[in-house]
């Protein structure tokens, strides 16, 4: 199993780290032996979920690639409707160049109506624009002279360069699935096997919501098993990502005491956050996280989202709760 971090990259707030402080964190990370560093994608804030937005990815990660070594750089997630897919697929393989072939596009369509809103964008038609988006953009990092015509997008005898450094293409990681907060993401029962069918056909990994019980993820990876069978996939083929925001607690301290942190990106409240995230002490939270690692069914990367660039609670995570979920 993979460790790897998804970075508090808020864009308001005093909690919002330099880039000299971001490269010596990452450093940090990458000496402790931390292998990603993921960036969530919102346009606006987006409450309640939300107190804040983030520093758009894509830019972000190219700065990263210049201030790290060897710690793989992408998102979780990016919402792919907000995007071009020539436009994108040009960014992207030149991030892949730049950071020798470092990055990992995770994708998702996104739940936040008003930020599809601003951008003119049909919430409606999210899912079908995903979908295009991924088959546009691995072809043109497949091959030249690239024609597609799909219900959003059209273009035709286009080649890119330079191409992504990892072939066929980066590895795609896709967020999505069952969730019980339908309250704030707006998910319907309907749209779910479309999503899970998105999933199965282009992942190389999915990241189920951190907030989905056993029940819910065991469901979704039956569906997603035999979708993956009628488009020719082995289901071994797909990884799995167990990720969630985490803040451990000093022996004696009460969880209230966490309320200030979490504050500075949520808008919900501290039975929230105790329910659906990783808040304790280092042994509560490695339970947590054992426990859902075996609900699961075991998973291929753990990604760990501190509530700030505090070096410290980096190294509380890498010493005193990871030697107890791997063991």
């Amino acid at each position: 199993m993979k460790v790897g971090l998804r970075l508090p990259s808020f864009a308001l707030g005093v909690e919002t780290a330099t880039l000299d402080e971001m490269g010596a964190y990452l450093r940090r990370a990458e000496d402790l032996g931390f292998e990603t560093a993921m960036l969530i994608d919102h346009l606006l804030v987006a409450p309640p979920a939300y107190r804040v937005s983030w520093l758009e990815p894509v830019s972000l990660l190219a700065a990263l690639a210049g201030v790290t070594r060897t710690i793989r750089l992408g998102t979780m997630v990016l919402v792919l409707p907000f995007r071009d897919p020539v436009a994108l697929a040009k960014e992207w393989a030149t991030l892949d160049v730049l950071s020798g072939g470092r990055t990992i596009l995770g994708v998702g369509v996104g739940w936040n109506r008003q930020e599809f809103e601003a951008l003119r964008i049909p919430f409606k038609e999210r899912g079908r624009r995903t979908t295009e988006m991924l088959e546009a953009i691995t072809a043109l990092w497949a091959g030249d002279d690239v024609s597609f015509e799909g219900q959003h997008y059209r273009f035709e005898g286009l080649s890119l360069e330079p191409k992504p450094t990892q072939r066929p293409h980066p590895p795609i990681w896709i967020g999505g699935g069952t969730q019980p907060s339908e309250k704030l993401y707006a998910q319907q029962v309907d749209t779910i096997q479309p999503v899970l069918r998105r999933i199965a056909r282009y992942a190389d990994a999915w990241v189920p919501h951190s907030s989905a019980t056993a029940e819910m993820v065991a469901g979704d990876w039956e569906a997603i098993r035999g979708y993956m069978t009628e488009y020719g996939r082995h289901p071994e083929q797909m990884g799995r990502v167990y990720s969630n925001f985490v803040h451990v607690l000093r022996p004696g301290q009460r969880p209230e005491d966490a309320a200030p942190k979490f504050r500075v990106y949520s808008g919900m409240d501290l039975d929230y956050w105790q329910q659906f995230y990783l808040l304790g002490e280092a042994e509560a939270v490695a339970e947590r996280i054992r426990a859902k690692v075996e609900a699961l069914g075991g998973v291929d990367h753990l990604i760990l989202n501190p509530l700030d660039w505090d070096r410290a609670a980096l190294d509380a995570l890498a010493e005193r709760v990871l030697p107890m979920v791997t063991a």
